[in-house]
């Protein structure tokens, strides 16, 4: 389907995506100003935020979530002990280098954990770029971005360890749930 999300089609596909995240502990990597990070909390489940904003961290506990600022690719709290990893809004495109984010992500996980993916799209490719976020108080400084379709993610997980186990596609978003390969090589 094509055309402008509506706020009810991004609730339905969010609430998708929550329905992915069963009752294990949840660690929200970019959770922004926490929406997932507060859904999840709100329905009683394990969940921590990280980002590297103050002000997402602080919009995040505002909504009576748990969050901490801290660089994603530095140590974070309870490495290799989180059941679920969300990379929500297509936050594998953090760093700009999809791989390297999943990589991050499945070191996160414990054993039998899953990552579960939001992707802007089912459009083809992988596109890198740099963004700055901008509103009437802030600008951000320049940082690299990359934007993953649904048929890139099969090979972005492969190099990352991961194997894709389910993809949904709903308006024009993908969610995807990842799972540790056998083969993992680290």
């Amino acid at each position: 389907m094509g055309g402008q999300f509506t706020n009810t089609d991004d609730r339905l596909v969010d609430e998708h995506l929550l329905a992915q995240c069963s009752a294990r502990p949840t660690v929200d990597l970019g959770c922004g100003p926490g929406r997932f990070t507060a859904a999840l909390h709100s329905r009683g489940h394990a969940a921590l935020g990280i980002d590297n904003s103050h002000a997402a961290v602080e919009l995040t506990r505002k909504r009576g979530a748990a969050a901490i600022r801290a660089d994603l690719f530095a140590p974070l709290p309870a490495e290799g002990c989180w059941d679920q990893v969300l990379l929500a809004d297509g936050n594998i495109g953090i760093g700009g280098d999809p791989v390297r984010m999943l990589r991050r992500a499945a070191c996160l996980l414990a054993p039998g954990g899953l990552v579960i993916v939001d992707l802007e799209s089912s459009a083809a490719g992988i596109w890198h770029e740099t963004l700055r976020w901008e509103t009437n108080q802030h600008v951000s400084p320049w940082f690299p971005w990359s934007r993953v379709g649904a048929d890139a993610l099969g090979d972005l997980a492969l190099a990352a360890g991961l194997m894709v186990s389910s993809v949904f596609e709903m308006y024009s978003r993908v969610i995807a749930v990842l799972t540790v390969s056998d083969n993992r090589d680290g």
